[in-house]
Parts: structure tokens; sequence; C-alpha cells
């Protein structure tokens, strides 16, 4: 896949979400309305099951400003680029069906707690 093309077409974005960056390790989408971004990065699988064999993985992250300062959250870790897609869609589409004020900082940690990603990478090893 191109780096300059994003993997969700706009036309399957929910309202108000549209394209920030996009590359081989990094994706990320913008709320127009609000400072809040939905990011998939790729990294290393830390304490993930030994048994899966991950070289990497990808964790979906948001972030907001709050008083001039950049916050980042964890949402979760995914097996593959797909899943992590299918994840930051999910997580806009919850924010758009569930929230109301989208700079309410609280509900959208609340919304995004109860995200389920498919693909999710096991955060402890069981030997």
């Amino acid at each position: 896949m191109p780096t300059d093309q994003h993997p969700i077409p706009r036309e399957a974005l929910p309202p108000g979400w549209g394209p920030a960056e996009s590359g081989d390790d990094y994706v990320s989408y913008r709320h127009t309305q609000s400072p809040l971004e939905l990011i998939a990065d790729r990294t290393l699988p830390d304490q993930s099951h030994p048994g899966l064999g991950l070289s990497r993985c990808w964790e979906l992250r948001y972030s907001y400003t709050l008083n001039d300062r950049s916050i980042t959250e964890a949402i979760g870790r995914v097996s593959t680029r797909r899943a992590a897609v299918d994840g930051l869609l999910e997580c806009m589409g919850r924010i758009h069906d569930e929230i109301e004020d989208s700079a309410d900082v609280s509900e959208i940690q609340a919304v995004l707690e109860e995200v389920s990603l498919a693909g999710v990478v096991p955060d402890n090893p069981s030997v």
C-alpha cells in the first residue's frame, strides 16, 4: 500500500473525521471539531504471548489537547495493520454515535475503554 494513501476511504469515515497522517508504520485520523486524534502506530509487542511469534504489533492511541498540553493515552494493541485500521474505524464510529460534545475528554475515555478490538495482542505471557 502506498504510504501517501489512507487505508480508510473518506466516504467510509464517520462525519467529522478526516485523515491526518499515513505511512507504512503509522496512520492517524483527526476530528474536525475538537483537538482529538486517533493513532495506530507499529511498535514492539512488549510482553506479548511468546507463542505468537510477533516481532511487531500495532498500538492504538488517542491524543488530545488539554490546557495547552498534548496528552496521549493508549487504547490497546492489535496484531495486524488491518486490525488496527478496523479498530480506528470502530473508535471513530463509537465517538460519533455516543458523544454529543467531542471536547469532553472524560466521555471520550469512557467510550474508548469499551471498544472491543479484534486481533488483540495478549498483555501477559502465559508459560
